[in-house]
């Protein structure tokens, strides 16, 4: 009877490493757990406005190919260094991507991109990443998804999301209550900044939930609160929120509700009405309305890649194009970079 009663949807399952044993694997050295650490530290700095820079969390819509990810690292460190006293850049790694209905999951549940889904090798090759942008310098930022898959790589990233699709979730405002680092909330695919409001709520206090140690073992967490919780805008519902208007509406709403104005502004998806050739229009306002005294917007984010736009996963992998997105469509990388050297030097005239 009980089989009759238990997993009869299941076709199987298997046993992955534990964290620990992954980690083991793939371990942080002593350099790249300061790497880590520091940049971490500077993102709060930045949220306290302590330090008076902006953050821009750029880079691939999603990771599907890790040798474009290495080279588009290598070229982010370079404009990093050379914009530094202006900007933190914070390389976009997005391993997970949430769908509507279905598609390709992302680099940790496919890593084949033909739904065998080894999930094991896409963790390997997620966290072997993460360690060698540290190695670089470099700090990194993910969506946090699945709410098991921190406990393998959170270690190695500096600033996380939790995405338009997931804010209302309770299990993700949960999880964003005890990650180790500051968290972007989104608003609502509708454009709601309600719900990121109460997630931003949710998120500062403590909870208790289910999860898994390092050791895979099934474990109660109990959290603090991450007091640097604070909101993304990326438009929806077929409107944008990166104007000054929209703005001064979401620190009110924050302001009432007794949570500090922090803003992050996604310059895709709703901003740019999902159109990737006017992210750097959005970006650039949003740069000014800093240049013009404001002080809740803390950052920005960026859709890039190596080239422009984006392509269908073809039936054979040996026809992708070298550095194109395969989910949402990207800026290039001249683009970005020209995009990024323009706002620093508004913000150096400042």
């Amino acid at each position: 009877m009980p089989q009759q009663l238990l997993n009869t949807h299941i076709a199987n399952s298997q046993v992955l490493l534990t964290p620990a044993e992954i980690k083991t694997k793939l371990p942080l050295t002593d350099g790249m757990e300061r790497t880590v650490y520091a940049f971490r530290r500077q993102i709060e700095d930045i949220l306290d406005r302590k330090d008076s820079r902006c953050f821009v969390v750029v880079g691939p819509c999603s990771i599907h190919d890790v040798d474009a990810a290495r080279e588009y690292a290598r070229r982010l460190k370079a404009l990093a260094d050379r914009v530094s006293d202006r900007l933190l850049l914070i390389m976009r790694v997005y391993f997970e991507k949430p769908r509507t209905t279905v598609g390709w999951k992302g680099l940790i549940n496919d890593p084949d991109m033909d739904d065998s889904f080894h999930i094991e090798k896409g963790l390997l090759l997620a966290r072997e990443l993460l360690l060698d942008i540290a190695d670089l310098g470099l700090p990194t930022a993910t969506e946090a998804l699945d709410p098991i898959v921190p406990q393998y790589i959170s270690d190695a990233i500096s600033w996380s999301a939790i995405g338009a699709r997931t804010i209302e979730s309770q299990t993700h405002r949960e999880m964003a209550s005890g990650l180790s680092m500051p968290v972007g909330l989104k608003n609502g695919t509708n454009g709601s900044i309600e719900v990121a409001v109460n997630a931003m709520k949710a998120a500062r206090g403590p909870h208790s939930f289910l999860g898994i140690d390092e050791m895979g073992r099934v474990s109660v967490f109990n959290t603090s609160g991450n007091n640097y919780a604070h909101i993304i805008l990326r438009g929806g519902g077929g409107k944008s929120n990166f104007d000054t208007n929209s703005i001064r509406q979401v620190e009110t709403q924050l302001k009432d509700a007794g949570l500090p104005p922090r803003l992050a502004i996604d310059c895709s998806h709703g901003n740019s009405n999902k159109d990737h050739k006017r992210q750097a229009s959005v970006f650039q306002n949003v740069v000014r309305q800093v240049c013009q005294g404001n002080s809740s917007i803390v950052g920005t984010m960026l859709e890039s890649h190596l080239f422009e736009g984006n392509q269908k996963i073809p039936q054979e992998l040996k026809d992708l194009k070298y550095g194109v997105s395969v989910t949402d469509k990207c800026m290039g990388w001249d683009e970005t970079e020209r995009t990024i050297l323009e706002a620093h030097q508004l913000l150096s005239d400042r």
